[in-house]
């Protein structure tokens, strides 16, 4: 399961183009979509993603792998599988608000966003100070 890089590029545009039309369609009240139906393209292309980190993830396991820099690398995988996760919250806990769910607090939809930025953060400082000391 190897793509070439244009083949990610335009994957990439292509859910992009989909999604952004899907969500002028729905600003513009021309059609009458649920949020999460909106999304659905988004929630596509993480799914490929995530199929893709697993399948790296697994390749591991398998016999005759070389586990230098096994550590490092496995760390990375892991984070940006929980970086998905997060991703995947946020965006789920923002259709739950755009549904008109009054008694959600717009504060606990960027929770998962947060948590995101701050691990991010954290993973730049902690990667930096690791290739410094190097």
């Amino acid at each position: 399961m190897r793509m070439s890089l244009a083949q990610r590029v335009l994957l990439t545009w292509l859910f992009t183009l989909l999604f952004l039309i899907m969500l002028v369609l729905k600003l513009d009240e021309k059609a009458n979509w649920s949020w999460f139906l909106i999304f659905i393209p988004v929630w596509i292309f993480d799914t490929i993603l995530l199929v893709m980190l697993i399948v790296k993830m697994a390749g591991r396991c398998k016999s005759g792998y070389d586990p230098r820099n096994g550590l490092q690398n496995l760390k990375k995988k892991i984070w940006y599988l929980l970086a998905m996760f997060l991703k995947l919250a946020f965006c789920l806990a923002l259709c739950a608000k755009l549904e008109q769910f009054p008694q959600m607090k717009l504060a606990f939809v960027f929770v998962p966003l947060w948590a995101l930025l701050l691990g991010a953060m954290g993973h730049l400082g902690w990667t930096v100070f690791h290739d410094r000391r190097d």
